[in-house]
């Protein structure tokens, strides 16, 4: 099977999401341009990468905004092929938000929001759109010595509430003060673990826990107090947060008299080191960690009982005969008090895999660079790609496997010890598959040749 063939199949389902057979053949047609085109990702350079510049593009810009169908719906079938690759009884999921970046003022749902490109020193802004995304992580690297992958499940707008003017009414500024808090980042993403746990569920893994990670911008009162069942929370907290233990038995105080702070753990000789070996940076390391189980987060998560993970700081070298510098420690609060620390650690690291996410998706795919201003479309144009996205990937791990293979191009000298083929990668194959099989397109009404890709980049 082919890279092409397996990414139709894959792609096969989404005629449930979609009322009508062509909206389903124009949805598919236009997630295939958006991984195939050169250049900006704008929908009239898809159209053209695709083959149909002499035809009409107003439905292209329709299937956003007036076709009715959910963009989270077309990730259901997706994690149901990603579970067979995620056997243990955790499934680890990464969540993040990220920010689409946009020069349009008048664009719906745009905001200024804190540029996350700015230096320590001074904080930037940008106008963009923000979306959460949730990323399954397969543990590749329990077969063989390959990094994690993380697959998007999950890509929804969630921008902020727009501030009204100083002229509004005080009616207009309690509305606005009411959807803040209803609507806040934290918020979403309580929402988010629901259904999340819910996609697991219907996708066959009502058996299996689900591990969430996520940074220091979720591990707050808010997230700690709406963990649904069956789901794990594994946070990165602050250095200072303010901790303790039970009181003890026999009296009537739930909180024990001593605070103390993660960092204090930390620099505290009397609680001993552990070591394990998890895979990060490409093979098997060794890792020191602190743990204190039944830990009390008062100001965070009230009564509820937390286990304190500290990692001590990682050596590296930028070469191997440079100096050795260190990173700095990391600070987990997790929800689970049984379960392996082992697993739980490697979760939380293999979590750095969503930022690969981030990343291929804006600057290899282009996502956010489609021109739309109706203010349903905005938000569903996106999810579409990132969704397309995370087909290609399945299918080069159900053609290919984890490992580089002869089938992709031959790597630069700089890019020799690549294990494992990147995004770049599939997508070169995949116009090259293209090119050759164009039989197996053509149902999509879309005529590819390496001539057309060209023409379309330069247009």
């Amino acid at each position: 099977m082919t890279l092409l063939a397996a990414f139709l199949a894959l792609s096969e389902p989404w005629r449930s999401v979609f009322a009508q057979r062509r909206t389903w053949l124009r949805a598919q047609r236009q997630a295939l341009g958006a991984l195939l085109v050169l250049g900006r990702a704008t929908l009239s350079r898809i159209l053209w990468t695709n083959g149909r510049e002499q035809k009409s593009w107003s439905g292209e810009y329709f299937l956003h905004s007036r076709a009715r169908w959910s963009p989270q719906a077309l990730f259901a079938p997706l994690l149901k092929e990603a579970l067979r690759f995620c056997p243990g009884r955790l499934v680890g999921v990464a969540v993040d938000d990220t920010r689409l970046r946009k020069t349009g003022r008048s664009i719906p749902q745009a905001a200024w929001h804190r540029d996350p490109m700015s230096p320590p020193f001074h904080t930037n802004l940008m106008l963009g759109l923000r979306f959460l995304q949730a990323s399954l992580l397969l543990p590749l690297h329990r077969s063989g010595p390959f990094s994690a992958r993380a697959i998007p499940i999950r890509f929804e707008e969630v921008s902020t509430v727009k501030k009204p003017g100083k002229r509004a009414s005080q009616n207009v500024w309690e509305q606005y003060q009411q959807d803040r808090k209803r609507f806040n980042l934290s918020q979403r993403f309580v929402e988010s673990m629901a259904q999340l746990r819910t996609a697991l569920d219907q996708a066959g893994g009502p058996h299996k826990t689900l591990v969430i990670a996520g940074d220091g911008s979720f591990c707050n009162r808010t997230v700690l107090a709406a963990i649904p069942d069956r789901t794990i929370l594994v946070a990165r907290a602050r250095k200072d947060a303010k901790l303790c233990l039970a009181a003890p038995a026999g009296t009537r105080r739930v909180y024990g008299p001593q605070k103390f702070t993660p960092q204090q753990v930390r620099q505290d000789e009397t609680i001993p080191w552990k070591t394990t070996k998890l895979f990060y940076g490409g093979k098997r390391r060794k890792v020191r960690y602190k743990e204190v189980p039944q830990v009390l987060w008062q100001g965070g998560a009230r009564r509820r009982p937390l286990r304190l993970f500290v990692i001590a700081p990682t050596p590296y070298r930028k070469r191997k005969s440079g100096r050795l510098y260190y990173r700095d420690p990391a600070y987990l609060l997790c929800t689970d008090l049984t379960s392996s620390a082992r697993q739980l650690l490697q979760i939380y690291l293999d979590r750095w895999q969503i930022e690969v996410n981030h990343r291929e998706e804006k600057d290899t795919l282009g996502v956010g660079q489609a021109q739309l201003w109706n203010p349903i479309g905005v938000p569903k144009q996106p999810p579409l790609v990132v969704a397309a996205y995370s087909a290609l990937m399945l299918a080069a791990l159900k053609v290919f496997g984890a490992d580089r293979g002869q089938a992709y191009a031959q790597l630069p000298k700089w890019r020799r010890n690549a294990r494992r083929p990147s995004c770049l990668d599939l997508i070169t194959l995949l116009r090259k598959e293209i090119t050759a099989h164009p039989e197996l397109v053509q149902h999509l009404g879309i005529q590819p040749s390496s001539t057309q890709f060209v023409a379309a980049a330069a247009a």
